[in-house]
């Protein structure tokens, strides 16, 4: 089963985190699958930054995003789509 999780990164006391799509019984810093995102909670607000059409087709694929993911997802919306 796939997952879309964080994994950790940055250094000691400094987290930065990607948003990963990964085997789910695979360990928190293993290789992952695609890397969707990334997000810095130390910046004041917070930093997401997540490629949305990716995460909607690996959910469409069947990938389970974590609770974590899932918030930060509902509170940073896709941006509108431009006219031409």
């Amino acid at each position: 089963m796939l997952a879309i999780r964080l994994a950790r990164f940055g250094s000691k006391k400094k987290p930065t985190y990607r948003v990963v799509v990964i085997q789910k019984e695979r360990a928190r810093d293993s290789k992952a699958l695609e890397v969707l995102g990334h997000y810095d909670p130390l910046t004041e607000p917070a930093t997401v930054v997540l490629d949305h059409s990716r995460f909607e087709h690996w959910v469409k694929v069947g990938a389970q995003p974590s609770d974590t993911v899932a918030r930060l997802v509902r509170s940073n919306p896709a941006p509108a789509p431009v006219a031409a």
